[in-house]
């Protein structure tokens, strides 16, 4: 891909396999800033090379000039090269001279070193949470199904309904969180302890 600027127009030439076709930079997808960048720089470009040209003894320095344009467009050649992955002639508007921009390497990111050291897993704390949790729940159940009993005995499996209705999905959602993990599972054996208990409580 060559980047020109003609007239007050910037121009890219790339050949699209058929042969060279020359494009204006808003065809492509440079994004808006870049493309009126481009051509901003060769209307800039156009109008030191025509007061140059029309007014050879101005008292402005031209070289200056020339610089700031000719250092200008290869900025913008470097941008082109990088949006496009490829590389880029830069044609200097002023003196014809051509330098090929390449795009900036893509350097792979390494990959992050595994820092974290699997901790060993608690299991004398997390049964004995486990336990307590479980002997809670199971003395709440009981509880409740020996006081709803008295009433009638279908209100004590109704409330045993509702309680592992109610418990059921935050054990499921605490089962992989460490230390609620433990927890979870005290939760689960209370509820069912408290099941195989129900019938006893029932029937007696």
């Amino acid at each position: 891909m060559e980047l020109r600027a003609r007239d007050d127009r910037a121009i890219l030439i790339g050949d699209d396999g058929t042969g060279e076709r020359e494009v204006d930079p808003h065809t492509l997808a440079l994004g808006a800033d870049l493309s009126t960048a481009l051509h901003e720089w060769a209307k800039v470009a156009a109008a030191l090379r025509r007061g140059t040209e029309s007014d050879p003894g101005s008292t402005a320095d031209p070289d200056q000039a020339a610089e700031l344009v000719t250092r200008r467009g290869r900025q913008l050649a470097e941008r082109v090269a990088a949006v496009m992955g490829t590389p880029v002639s830069y044609v200097d508007p002023l003196s014809g001279e051509v330098s090929t921009v390449q795009p900036p390497e893509v350097i792979d990111a390494p990959a992050p070193e595994e820092t974290a050291v699997a901790e060993p897993t608690p299991w004398g704390v997390g049964l004995l949470v486990a336990a307590f949790t479980g002997a809670l729940v199971l003395f709440s159940v009981i509880t409740l199904a020996l006081t709803l009993k008295e009433t009638n005995p279908l209100l004590a499996v109704a409330s045993n309904l509702v309680i592992s209705a109610g418990l059921l999905p935050s054990v499921w959602l605490a089962r992989k969180v460490p230390t609620w993990r433990w927890v979870a599972v005290g939760v689960a054996a209370g509820i069912v302890l408290g099941w195989l208990t129900l019938p006893f409580i029932v029937f007696s």
